[in-house]
């Protein structure tokens, strides 16, 4: 096999012809070169090829096997292979396709290092301070110079084929500095060259998520980066960007604003579709029923979504007409569908308002045609506070009774002097104020206002008795009965002229006046001792002159004259209030 058959060798013309062919084929193919030859057979050592020399020459089959032993060419094909020397064993030829290819990657290499392209190469391993890289020849691949950006997760980039421009090399010692950052730094600004050219406000692009922050995402629209704020993400509400986007989505988003010379630019997703915000007063008008879904709780109440893009609050005051709701969670879950009705629209803020307790009965206005102004309950007390008790009407309605309305008469200080939680209690319903669902009871509009009497019990010109209750400056209150008081003014404690009460006078004193007034709704009533001391004096006269008129000892003009001057003595009764009124002046002149 050392020379060609006779069939392969090329016609002869004529021996001069021949002559001149052999050795110029003998000048093109010498060794210490690469060649392209043709495979022409393969036996079980070796890859037979032809590459235009005297003889045919032979390639281990090894460099021709792959990883799973399998055979890569087959007769016919051409390879590169690098012709070693012109003669080995049996005569043939010695040829490398291992030797060919690694001159070849060498040249590529310089190449590459000479004119700043890139070659292609396998990221297979991490070792101390970067990569190991397959480019045919092992290359070190430094680990600030697989990306852009510094990353934490250098597992990722293992196993990744790529191209990468060459730092250095040495082909001796067979050492190759590889950077993917170079050639991504590149091709970022030739594209950011090319997307500036059109890059303007309002221009729709597409881009590739890079980053994702709590107030944003960063998107390359490739060589340059924008920012897409939260709130330029969906026209509904959202809690986090992740909530629609994650590392490496294609988006279409609009640019808001670029500032050219900050090379700083804003964008927006939700831009590109309408704002469904503009019709929603025409899609939710106040009063209709809707259905949603609860996406969020928060202390004060409940979000829930009707579309994409539109949410409504339901307050928590909005829950439940009579519970005292402590947290929306104790009424709606996220992710329930819910019906509310539509309390409020506000499309300038975006806000709806909505009500959930809207949709069931209101059991305040239930309550105000159960019970009417003046039906009798009966229920236990819940709780008693400084203002009055509360009583159980209906679950969750409870009805006040203020202290007011506890008792006709008796000054009561706190409601637990008459009352404890857990009594039982009849009342009597004064009115149900439906709006502000207050349910209002009397328990002393069970019985009579005694006031109502206090005119025929106590009429004027009656003598009474009491006990001194207090001593104020301007006279003395007494106590006729429980709940009851006089005020005998300062000017009706005497005929003569009293500076202080408490000179005469002191609470527990027992006191005898004339009523000398009664104002039944004003719970008042006025008592002087100088009128019943005047009263007694004129009942005493009275008896005389009856005594002295039946004796005969005095004629019927004496007593006439003497029960005139009675007359001209008595003084009207005016000072009623509590404080010292002025004295009135008299008609016509000064009385005689």
């Amino acid at each position: 096999m050392a020379e060609k058959p006779e069939s392969d060798k090329a016609p002869v013309a004529g021996g001069d012809d021949f002559q001149t062919l052999f050795e110029e084929s003998m000048r093109s193919v010498k060794p210490g070169g690469i060649v392209r030859g043709r495979v022409v057979g393969i036996t079980a050592t070796h890859v037979m090829i032809d590459v235009g020399y005297k003889s045919e020459g032979q390639v281990p089959l090894q460099e021709f096997l792959d990883r799973h032993r399998n055979v890569l060419v087959k007769v016919g094909d051409e390879v590169d292979v690098y012709f070693d020397s012109s003669e080995g064993e049996n005569g043939a030829i010695v040829l490398s396709r291992e030797r060919a290819a690694g001159i070849k990657i060498w040249e590529e290499i310089e190449r590459a290092y000479r004119d700043g392209t890139g070659v292609e190469g396998v990221i297979v391993a991490k070792v101390r301070g970067g990569f190991k890289v397959e480019l045919g020849v092992p290359g070190f691949l430094p680990g600030s110079h697989v990306d852009i950006r510094p990353t934490r997760n250098l597992d990722k980039f293992v196993g990744k084929k790529d191209r990468f421009a060459v730092l250095k090399y040495n082909r001796a010692r067979g050492n190759v500095v590889v950077s993917r950052r170079a050639l991504l730094e590149k091709e970022r600004d030739t594209l950011k060259k090319e997307i500036l050219k059109v890059l303007e406000e309002g221009v729709i692009l597409e881009g590739t998520v890079k980053n994702i922050t709590s107030y944003g995402a960063f998107v390359d629209l490739g060589g340059i980066d924008g920012i897409l704020h939260i709130s330029d993400m969906s026209w509904g509400r959202i809690g986090h960007p992740s909530e629609l986007v994650k590392v490496g989505d294609r988006i279409k988003v609009v640019v808001l604003k670029f500032d050219s010379e900050r090379e700083r630019i804003s964008l927006g997703m939700k831009q590109i579709m309408p704002d469904p915000w503009s019709s929603v007063a025409e899609s939710y008008p106040i009063g209709s029923r809707v259905r949603g879904k609860v996406v969020s709780l928060v202390d004060y109440g409940a979000f829930v979504e009707l579309e994409k893009g539109i949410e409504g609050l339901i307050h928590i005051s909005e829950m439940s007409w009579t519970k005292k709701i402590a947290h929306p969670s104790k009424v709606v879950q996220v992710g329930e569908t819910v019906e509310v009705v539509v309390l409020n629209v506000d499309p300038n803020h975006r806000r709806i308002s909505l009500g959930l307790k809207q949709v069931m009965p209101n059991p305040w206005e239930l309550a105000k045609e159960k019970y009417p102004a003046g039906a009798v309950i009966q229920g236990p007390v819940r709780n008693v506070t400084d203002f009055g008790i509360f009583v159980g009407v209906e679950e969750g309605i409870d009805g006040l009774v203020h202290v007011s309305d506890l008792h006709w008469t008796k000054k009561v200080k706190h409601p637990s002097e008459l009352y404890k939680k857990g009594d039982v209690v009849e009342a009597r319903v004064l009115g149900v104020d439906v709006q502000n669902e207050r349910f209002s009871l009397g328990i002393k509009q069970l019985t009579t206002d005694p006031w109502q009497l206090i005119a025929q019990k106590y009429p004027v010109g009656s003598k009474v008795k009491g006990e001194v209750a207090s001593v104020p400056d301007f006279g003395v209150f007494v106590r006729l009965e429980e709940g009851v008081e006089g005020l005998i003014h300062v000017s009706q404690l005497s005929a003569e002229r009293v500076e202080k009460p408490s000179s005469l006078f002191k609470v527990g004193d027992s006191v005898e006046a004339e009523v000398i007034h009664v104002e039944p709704h004003e719970r008042k009533v006025g008592l002087s001792i100088r009128a019943l001391r005047k009263s007694e004096e004129r009942r005493e006269m009275e008896n005389y002159l009856k005594r002295e008129k039946e004796a005969g000892r005095f004629s019927l003009e004496a007593i006439l004259n003497e029960e005139l001057r009675l007359d001209r003595d008595e003084e009207p009764s005016a000072e009623l209030s509590r404080t010292p009124q002025p004295a009135e002046k008299g008609k016509g002149g000064n009385p005689q």
